[in-house]
């Protein structure tokens, strides 16, 4: 029996929008799909029963931060992480390269904004070589050497299904020179995260704590289009068995929406493709439709912490903090079958987090990835029939 296999089932008419099976060994992904972050090995406020609950199949954790607290050894001790955290299917982690943008530039909301140019924040990332990227800890203030080999090396002791080559992701309002140059060392760090890859120390070659892994490669080249075109034909030239669309995706939606489609545009059908960082809801929507079968972000759960619900609305969210809800006896959506919305009122929500009861934001987390895992499985249905754009037209109409 094959560990892992990628196999396209639907192509629409009218778009480059596909349905999909990612099996690996500890379960299949029908996509597309999205990947919830459980960054620090959990989802904020819930188990993972909760997370099952809700049908989620796949979910992500960080390699910088796991690598700070508890350290690849002691996961590796347990298993890997699926063992740690109580998660019996399939994972991604992340290589920690994002964290060479986040912790020294900004966030990636205010990256798609054009905001934090001028970040006066303290910064965790110290330098960038071709070593490696060097960061003090925020934990114990320690300098840590993060590099392809050691990304590799932890993300081989998690034991992810799938694992990430580690690369820069650098931020939208450097120059083409440096995106260039950037690009580059990544691809010579790309090489190096392989060869770690198909080694045998520590653990068999391709594999890790928790049994055998696959390997993505990361498209770089910012807003270039030609440098996009480089990027991928280096990806084609090495053996990895998923693509991922990193580093910048501009200062707009706009400009987002035309890195993407040009990328994806380039990729096939010979390998599945990951879009790095994006979870609004029409983002979604958008880039299904240009080829992309799965996407993470910290966006749904992170939304519902802050009193955000995901609705099926022209605008997409409601406050739940507002003063309108609180006499408003409805649940937070109509059609949603969620727990939260079978069992409470809109009103006793705004109540809990207008005493910041934690209890709110464990309701709403739990909506969240119910309306994110309902959508996706909506999305799937639209390219199977191959009515997107109805579709599309629907949900947020509902």
């Amino acid at each position: 029996m094959t560990d892992f296999l990628w196999n396209i089932n639907k192509l629409t008419s009218s778009s480059r929008a596909r349905t999909g099976i990612l099996k690996t060994p500890h379960g299949k992904i029908e996509t597309p799909a999205f990947i919830f972050c459980a960054t620090k090995a959990a989802i904020k406020t819930l188990t993972t029963k909760y997370v099952v609950d809700v049908e989620t199949q796949i979910i992500l954790s960080n390699t910088y931060h796991l690598m700070l607290q508890p350290g690849g050894k002691v996961i590796a001790k347990h298993g890997g992480l699926h063992k740690f955290m109580n998660w019996k299917g399939p994972m991604l982690t992340d290589s920690g390269g994002f964290q060479i943008f986040s912790l020294g530039q900004s966030s990636v909301t205010d990256e798609i904004k054009g905001k934090n140019i001028n970040n006066k924040r303290n910064k965790s990332l110290l330098e960038v070589t071709e070593k490696g990227a060097l960061f003090k800890s925020y934990i114990d203030g320690s300098k840590q050497l993060l590099t392809p080999e050691k990304s590799i090396l932890i993300q081989r002791e998690i034991g992810a299904d799938i694992i990430l080559v580690f690369d820069e992701c650098t931020p939208f309002h450097v120059d083409k020179d440096y995106t260039a140059s950037s690009m580059e060392r990544s691809h010579r760090w790309s090489k190096r995260s392989l060869e770690a890859f198909d080694s045998d120390k520590e653990f068999r070659p391709q594999s890790g704590s928790a049994g055998k892994q696959v390997l993505y490669g990361i498209i770089q080249g910012g807003i270039y289009e030609d440098l996009r075109k480089i990027s991928v034909e280096f990806n084609f030239e090495n053996n990895f068995f998923g693509l991922a669309i990193g580093g910048s995706l501009g200062s707009s939606k706009e400009q987002m929406y035309d890195v993407v489609e040009y990328t994806a545009s380039m990729l096939g059908k010979n390998h599945p493709v990951h879009l790095l960082g994006i979870g609004d809801q029409v983002d979604i929507w958008n880039c299904v439709r240009w080829g992309i079968d799965t996407f993470d972000c910290v966006r749904p759960t992170r939304l519902g912490r802050h009193g955000a619900a995901l609705v099926r609305n022209r605008e997409g969210k409601i406050n739940i903090k507002n003063a309108i809800y609180r006499e408003d006896l409805n649940k937070l959506d109509k059609l949603c079958e969620c727990y939260t919305c079978n069992n409470y009122t809109k009103s006793y929500l705004h109540h809990l987090f207008k005493i910041e009861e934690i209890l709110g934001l464990e309701l709403l987390t739990i909506h969240n990835i119910h309306y994110m895992n309902s959508m996706m499985r909506f999305i799937r249905e639209a390219i199977s029939n191959d009515n997107l754009d109805q579709s599309q037209n629907e949900w947020f109409l509902a």
